[in-house]
């Protein structure tokens, strides 16, 4: 069974920094990729950023672009995703997702982690 574990939300000024890990098990993920989104309240899920598995490759949303940094650790099976100049618009519910598929970046995952607060304060 894949299991998706976030940790390192919190609370935090803006300006400040956070680093997100999602460590994975059950699996790895081949060719695929892995991703992290976020959920504000009463907004959609958004993309945030994703990288491949097979060459490290990343792809990032415009909003967190030059803030936000996405990389990997093969050998712990483990996502990071590290948070800097945070504004509070960076508050959400952040998730952590997982696909063995082919990656198309910004959807198609199918292993979903539980998800762990960010709030940037003003």
């Amino acid at each position: 069974q894949v299991r998706l574990a976030e940790s390192g939300g919190g609370l935090v000024q803006a300006g400040g920094s956070l680093r997100l890990s999602c460590a994975a098990s059950g699996r790895t993920f081949g060719s695929g990729g892995m991703a992290w989104f976020r959920q504000a309240p009463g907004k959609e899920r958004e993309f945030i950023s994703a990288i491949r598995w097979t060459d490290s490759r990343t792809y990032y949303a415009d909003s967190v672009k030059g803030r936000f940094t996405i990389s990997r650790d093969n050998a712990e099976n483990t996502l990071y995703l590290q948070m800097n100049s945070l504004e509070p618009e960076d508050t959400a519910l952040y998730y952590c997702a997982a696909t063995a598929r082919q990656l198309y970046w910004n959807r198609g995952y199918e292993y979903w982690g539980q998800g762990i607060q960010v709030t940037v304060s003003s």
